[in-house]
């Protein structure tokens, strides 16, 4: 197998290992389920991976970055802070039966036992936060926001569409999904000295 061909067939096997992760879940996933739907040995799947831990958490990374790049694409944009604003709240609130908040939520769960899986999640969800302060941070600077945490004010705001996006993914008719967009803006608008028509 030349190095080439093993990159490839690694993504391949991610692609695989996601898709297998969204059907059973990381606890209920095996090597043997992600060799068999790849259609290789399970061997060739400890080629790549030391362990079913090492496994889950790149298979992790690898969904994960995929959402990272979208946030990228917003924050690389030449838009004003606000605008920025409203399109990070939109990415980060759950579109439909969301694929990637299914791995996140999912992935959240399996991280109080597999601590290679705690590791990643925690670098890649601070990533998220740490966009969100610096669009504030910069909303601040500008005279576009008022605040005097931005990075609180990112938590805050973060926390909550975290904590609504769970309710609807998990408890799918508790809350609707205007209602949690609209709580999403309120908070936000609160957080920033902003009316919440203008975050719509």
């Amino acid at each position: 197998m030349t190095r080439r061909s093993a990159q490839m067939r690694l993504e391949d096997l991610l692609q695989t290992a996601v898709e297998v992760i969204l059907e059973r879940g990381f606890a209920n996933t095996r090597t043997a389920d992600i060799a068999k739907a790849a259609g290789v040995s399970q061997a060739l799947v400890f080629y790549h991976f030391s362990t079913k831990d090492a496994l889950m958490a790149q298979a992790f990374e690898y969904a994960a970055e995929q959402d990272l790049a979208k946030l990228q694409g917003v924050l690389d944009a030449p838009d004003e802070p606000l605008p920025k604003l409203r399109k990070l709240i939109k990415l980060l609130a759950p579109q439909g039966r969301s694929r990637s908040w299914l791995i996140w939520i999912d992935g959240w769960s399996e991280a109080l036992r597999v601590p290679e899986l705690e590791r990643v999640s925690r670098r890649l969800d601070l990533r998220w936060k740490e966009a969100l302060t610096d669009v504030i941070a910069t909303g601040v600077k500008e005279g576009v926001f008022t605040c005097d945490d931005p990075f609180g004010a990112a938590w805050r705001i973060n926390s909550l569409i975290d904590g609504l996006a769970v309710q609807l993914m998990v408890h799918e008719k508790t809350i609707t999904r205007r209602q949690a967009a609209e709580w999403m803006r309120l908070a936000a608008a609160r957080e920033l000295g902003l009316q919440p028509e203008t975050l719509a």
